[in-house]
């Protein structure tokens, strides 16, 4: 199995028929991030979950998006200030839910911010498609981290929309998160979940009379 990064103008395979790949997709489910422990990837498997989440469909190469990692103690760290935000937000609540959004961060070993970083584009790429290709880096990264062997989820969560936390992420007037996605080890197994009526969802264009 090649893992390696081909080469600009490496020729690649337009198919991969793999009824493997089917199943795996056919079956994908997210853990819940307050099901997880550690371990959580290694650098070696990070570098390849954060390579592989960027293979988007991506217009004109913009690379619209950036990675924000949390390990360790930078977890607590950040928490401090999503608790102090919280109760400043939030004064008449009970001690222990502050103390709650302050471990948000502490439920996985490793999380990634995905930053929806849209470029000023001459040739005018629309923002909205930039966006997109933002939240495609966040699905494969949820897939990535699957088949490395850990549990994932993807959120957002009131702190990816809060001003005064954008700050602390250092994020520009011009991004926002796309998400954050929490990986490690699962502590259980999800069940299957309640998926869409596809046939309600699915129509065939024709021309109007």
């Amino acid at each position: 199995m090649k893992l390696d990064a081909p080469q600009k103008g490496e020729i690649l395979s337009a198919t991969h028929r793999s009824d493997e790949v089917l199943s795996f997709l056919a079956r994908r489910r997210s853990t819940l991030a307050r099901a997880m422990t550690g371990p959580g990837p290694d650098q070696k498997q990070l570098d390849l979950i954060l390579r592989i989440a960027a293979r988007v469909p991506d217009h004109r190469k913009l690379s619209p998006w950036r990675f924000i990692v949390f390990q360790g103690a930078a977890r607590a760290t950040f928490g401090t200030y999503l608790a102090s935000k919280f109760h400043t937000d939030f004064p008449d609540l009970e001690e222990d839910r502050v103390q709650f959004e302050g471990e948000r961060f502490l439920r996985a070993p490793v999380i990634v911010g995905v930053v929806s970083s849209p470029k000023n584009c001459p040739r005018g790429t629309p923002k909205w498609e930039q966006e997109l290709s933002a939240g495609a880096v966040c699905h494969n990264m949820l897939l990535a981290a699957r088949a490395s062997g850990f549990a994932a989820q993807w959120l957002t969560e009131w702190y990816a929309f809060d001003v005064e936390i954008a700050s602390v992420l250092g994020l520009s007037d011009s991004e926002r998160m796309a998400g954050f996605i929490y990986m490690g080890t699962a502590t259980q197994e999800p069940s299957e979940r309640a998926r869409p009526n596809m046939a309600a969802l699915i129509s065939k264009w024709e021309p109007q009379d």
